[in-house]
Parts: structure tokens; sequence; C-alpha cells
């Protein structure tokens, strides 16, 4: 039955338009955060209806509204739902076990129009996981492996539902680095010429740039990707697919930019781009996004020698958009201890972050954006997906847990393999364990 919830002012009112209407899901008195870079929301409110957001910030006093779920945050945390981004959930059970593994394809004849969405599994224990940190949506894609071209990433969801891809090849991933180096034959110039070997195969299948188009690609053409590779690229060379090029050397970097002068149409964003705080005028001139990694200052390998935890944050006082990717691929569930960090950078003497509101929008509504969601997912403003965290604490702090998460409106169960075994055991009497324990 609904209910009519009217509140002082001195407690915090809540609100709903006047006349009221029949809401889904209202959670109030909550310490908004709009995912949009703006600083939080006082005695917030958050409205959903149907699965998107009809209304979300500061109520005005007496206001009223009438709906079916009324929930007090008293005075915690609700942000949108976090948005991951690169990652490959979904694409594995077990890690380690071969047979439930689909992050790479080692063994296959292609490689471009590899696609992500075919294979992804709503229950895995990842996903459950990862929804369990806050995370709703997720940009996943399967790594390169056979080749430097990765595939076709997709958009999915975190609800665990049986349909949870948004968006099927909604990217093309491949790897410009030390590891794109190695997968083209040992050497970067080797991976450059695939790549515009490749290119140039689709633009002929495309007709575009002045290159005559063809009906076919016949194996005696001198040609290097199969046609159902090169068909997977028209999308990329036409504009209409972007390109994300896993790239973090200062000069990697300027090639891929360089990509547009004979490329025009590519829609490229950046993935890791260690140094690219080196070139951070070049990028933001180009006008190309970036997935940055996160925090890294101990360079690993030689194309991260320039790193410094600053890289983010001179990117963005560059002009650049830039969002945070996780440490690894398949673990991105501590994003918001990433972006708390960068935080932190801000009160470091020579150190360059972002302020509470950016570093958020950065695991939020820009990823969203980059991938292509902008205005529908890490953000709460009218239209938006439904989904909203509530927190038991600052969201960018180390600690900090979602206790309540909704994904399109609906709440999802926060249990996963990880938490049954933390509640079966941390109170485990000792005289139920296993009698083998004991061997």
């Amino acid at each position: 039955m609904k209910r009519i919830l009217q509140l002082a002012v001195c407690a915090t009112a809540l609100i709903a338009a006047n006349p009221a209407f029949a809401q889904d899901v209202v959670i109030a008195n909550a310490r908004l955060v709009i995912g949009d870079g703006s600083a939080p929301i006082e005695g917030g409110v958050v409205i959903v209806d149907d699965g998107k957001v009809v209304f979300a910030g500061k109520p005005a006093p007496g206001q009223r509204f009438e709906t079916d779920i009324v929930i007090d945050a008293g005075g915690a945390w609700v942000t949108p739902g976090l948005f991951a981004t690169v990652t490959t959930l979904g694409l594995a059970d077990v890690s380690a076990v071969g047979e439930s593994n689909d992050i790479t394809a080692r063994g296959s004849p292609f490689s471009a129009s590899l696609d992500a969405s075919t294979a992804i599994n709503p229950t895995s224990q990842h996903i459950l996981v990862h929804r369990a940190a806050g995370i709703t949506r997720a940009a996943t894609t399967t790594m390169p492996s056979g080749s430097i071209f990765a595939g076709q990433g997709a958009i999915i969801d975190l609800d665990g539902d049986s349909r949870p891809v948004m968006q099927a090849r909604a990217f093309q991933m491949i790897n410009l680095g030390e590891g794109g180096a190695d997968l083209a034959g040992g050497s970067r110039v080797a991976a450059h010429v695939l790549l515009r070997s490749a290119l140039r195969e689709a633009q002929a299948l495309s007709g575009k740039s002045g290159i005559p188009q063809t009906t076919e690609i016949a194996k005696g053409d001198d040609v290097l990707l199969s046609r159902f590779d090169a068909e997977a690229l028209v999308p990329v060379v036409t504009g209409q697919q972007k390109l994300y090029v896993a790239a973090d050397r200062m000069a990697d970097i300027r090639a891929v930019l360089a990509l547009k002068s004979e490329f025009p149409r590519l829609d490229l964003v950046l993935v890791g781009a260690t140094e690219g705080w080196l070139v951070a005028n070049d990028i933001a001139a180009a006008g190309v996004p970036v997935i940055a990694n996160g925090l890294i200052d101990l360079p690993e390998t030689f194309e991260q020698l320039g790193a410094t935890q600053s890289n983010a944050g001179r990117l963005a006082q560059a002009g650049v958009k830039v969002a945070i990717n996780a440490a690894t691929m398949q673990d991105p569930r501590r994003l918001q201890q990433v972006a708390g960090n960068l935080v932190a950078l801000t009160r470091v003497p020579g150190a360059a972050g972002m302020d509470w509101g950016k570093a958020f929008a950065a695991i939020s509504s820009v990823p969203a954006d980059i991938s292509g969601m902008g205005g529908k997912a890490g953000v709460l403003k009218a239209g938006a997906l439904g989904d909203v965290v509530m927190w038991d604490g600052d969201p960018l702090e180390v600690g900090s847990v979602p206790t309540r998460v909704f994904i399109g409106g609906v709440e999802q169960d926060l249990t996963n393999h990880q938490t049954r075994l933390r509640d079966r055991y941390k109170t485990l009497d000792e005289s139920a364990r296993p009698k083998a324990y004991d061997w």
C-alpha cells in the first residue's frame, strides 16, 4: 500500500513533486552525490520510478510525495553506481581453470572479430563480488593474446539477470605497448604495421577515404586478416565503434594520436597512459579521453619509467577527460579507494590530484560517458538509470562498503561466495571443524 510521507523541515524534509505520484523507490535524508563532479548535497533525496531517476537533489521544505518504498538514509552517503572500465567481468568463473576462463583466446584464428558479449556469465562470482562493492555497470573485454587485437568489448550491467549485455560490440580493444609489440613479432614497428594494414583492409571493405570498396577479400590479396576480422574493423575506421588503445609510454601515446591524421574517423580512447602526463597537452588538443591506470609510481616495465601518482591529476588539469581504471582488469572492486588516493594527493606538496567530486566522477559518470553512456549511468539525474548505492561511510575512504545497492531501481542481493565464507568461519565453533582438519 502506498503511503504519504511528510516531515518537518527541522527533520530534513523529503520530497517529491506536488501533486504526489507513485514512485518505486525514494531514498531521503541522504548525503547525496550526484556523480557529475559537484560537491555532495546534505539532506538530499533521490527518487527512482520505473527503473529510472526522476529526481535527485535538495528537497524544498514541506514538500511531500506518495511512494511504495521510502528509505530514510539517516545521513548516510548515497551515490550513483560505479562504472568499471576496462574489465574482464563475466568472462571467467575460476581464472585458474581454463575451461571456465574466456578472457583470452590464444589458439583462435580470429582476433578483431572476437565478441566478448557472447561469453558473459551473469552468475559469475566475479560479477557478484563486484556488485557488492558498488559497481553496477562495466565495460568488459577479452585481452589480447594471439594478436594486438583483443576483440570487441561489451557494456554490461551487474544485476545478475539472464541478459547482462546492454550493448554488444561497443568498442574494439588493441594493445600498442610492450605487450602488443611482443604479440606482433617482437617490435613496436611490427605492431604499427599490423594495425595500419588491418585498418586499410577495413577501409577497403567500407569504401571510405577514397579507397575503392571491395566485395571480397581473397587469400591471394596479400592480406593479414580473415574476412570476419576485417569486417569487424569496418565500424572502427568509419568512427561508429570506439577504438580503445592500450599504451603507456610517451612515445607510444604520440604514435597513437598520430593515427588520426591517417585515419581521421577513428574514435580513440587511450587506456593506461602511465606516461600520459608528459604529453597531456597533446592528448587534450586531440580531444582523446583517457582511462588511466590507478596510482602507479613504481614502474614495473620500461614503458612505465615516467610513472607518477600525479598522472591522472595532471591529465585532468590539462583538460583531458580522465576516468580511473582499476589496478587489474579482473579485480576492479577497489576503484573508490584509488579515487580516494587522488583526493589525498591534493594535500601533498607538489603532487596533483583531484577534489572529491571530480575523483568520484572519474569512477562513475566519466567512464560511463567515455563508454557512450553519458547521462545514462554513473550519475543521479532525471532520466538516468536507477543505479543507487548506499554506503556505511565516505565511499572514497578505505574500509567503506555499500550497505544497499539498487540497479535499475531493483535492490540487489549483496551475498556472494566470499561473504558466505566470511560468515561461515568468523564465528565457527571449533568442534564443528571437519574431521580431516586434524590430519
